[in-house]
């Protein structure tokens, strides 16, 4: 918001690196979605302005969803692990609004060149923590009409859960692998959560490549419950277009 702060933890430490008092990305995306000016309500109040002064609610009542999505510029770094740290890697930010949150997720998407596929195969590829919250998704994907592909440990679990699923080979496993699968097309949408720094090779080959081929990849719980939400979104009917004006008036 109006101020930045970097923390470290360790243990049961939590350091405060530094404190910036600055207008970050959030706060035109936040003025854009309220329809609030956030920056200038912000300059008055240091002057000695009050909020009601202002004329400014002290409870923001909306009637869309606001997403924001980063633009993240791997495609121009071959070979370079797409993994996510602490660092700054995006290089922009986009917004998608609309009545739904899937309809929203689904615009964020959609301007990041992520553009999420209404049919055709879902590989999954996750951790043993994330597997039973992932089975419920891989139904709704099931019934949205999907075909589902997994890895053997992550394929055997859903198949317990009455799922219908694919097996895939892992890379070096045997042929075609994931990869293989990917470069032919055969694959729509992945969904694989890694462990983190010390993710395997498999892992790392599944995420470049889906780089390289332009298929969008989700890495966590809460992204995929989110795709799943834009997909039923897209599927159940089409994309529309209004202003940030229209979509705040309604919430006026």
């Amino acid at each position: 918001g109006l101020i930045n702060i970097q923390f470290a933890i360790k243990g049961e430490d939590i350091y405060v690196l530094e404190v910036n008092p600055r207008a970050s990305r959030t706060v035109p995306f936040v003025s854009k979605a309220t329809g609030i000016p956030w920056a200038k309500v912000a300059a008055k109040l240091m002057i000695g302005k009050t909020l009601q002064e202002l004329g400014t609610p002290s409870e923001i009542k909306l009637n869309h969803y606001a997403v924001k999505e980063a633009v993240l510029p791997f495609i121009k770094f071959p070979g370079v692990d797409i993994l996510l740290g602490p660092e700054m890697k995006s290089t922009g930010e986009v917004m998608g609004i609309d009545r739904s949150f899937g309809l929203a997720f689904a615009k964020a998407q959609l301007a990041v060149n992520a553009n999420l596929p209404l049919k055709g195969n879902v590989l999954f590829s996750v951790n043993d923590a994330d597997k039973e919250a992932m089975a419920p998704l891989a139904k709704k994907l099931s019934e949205l009409g999907f075909t589902l592909m997994a890895t053997s440990g992550t394929a055997a679990f859903f198949s317990e859960q009455g799922l219908d699923v694919e097996v895939v080979y892992k890379v070096n496993e045997n042929r075609p692998d994931i990869v293989d699968r990917i470069k032919s097309g055969d694959v729509a949408l992945i969904v694989n959560t890694p462990l983190g720094k010390g993710s395997s090779y498999d892992e790392v080959a599944i995420r470049r490549a889906a780089v390289d081929y332009r298929i969008p990849y989700i890495t966590t719980i809460a992204g995929a419950e989110a795709t799943v939400s834009g997909l039923e979104a897209l599927i159940a009917g089409e994309l529309t277009v209004k202003s940030l004006q229209e979509y705040n008036a309604e919430s006026a």
